[in-house]
């Protein structure tokens, strides 16, 4: 084979029109990661984009709109108790998951209903 996948460069989740503001207050707000501009060709699109690490987060705007209820990006985390703390804090549902022996997670669901996964 000539050629290899090398590592994900973004995940993409889907939003509503006019959700920009709420995504900002939760992925950049509650989850800290880093607002970045999207390339000026697909700014009329609506949407934004986030930064962590390496790689980014877009929320894209979807019409109609249905959330990711099942498929999911799942991200490692620093600080993975007081992630927890702070989402419950935020009065977030956080539902823990102990299916996979040896494994600790837990999933939230962001302000459109499109499920995350946080490992420790």
């Amino acid at each position: 084979m000539e050629f290899s996948i090398d590592r994900i460069d973004h995940v993409q989740v889907a939003a509503p029109r006019g959700s920009e503001v709420e995504a900002i207050g939760f992925y950049s707000g509650i989850l800290g990661m880093k607002e970045v501009g999207k390339p000026e060709p697909l700014q009329a699109r609506g949407g934004v984009w986030f930064e962590f690490g390496s790689f980014q987060l877009h929320v894209g705007i979807e019409e109609p709109f249905a959330p990711a209820r099942k498929a999911h990006p799942a991200f490692r985390v620093s600080g993975y108790e007081e992630m927890q703390t702070q989402l419950k804090e935020k009065g977030m549902e956080v539902k823990v998951d102990d299916s996979i022996p040896g494994v600790e997670r837990f999933f939230v669901f962001d302000p459109f209903g499109n499920r995350l996964e946080f490992l420790k």
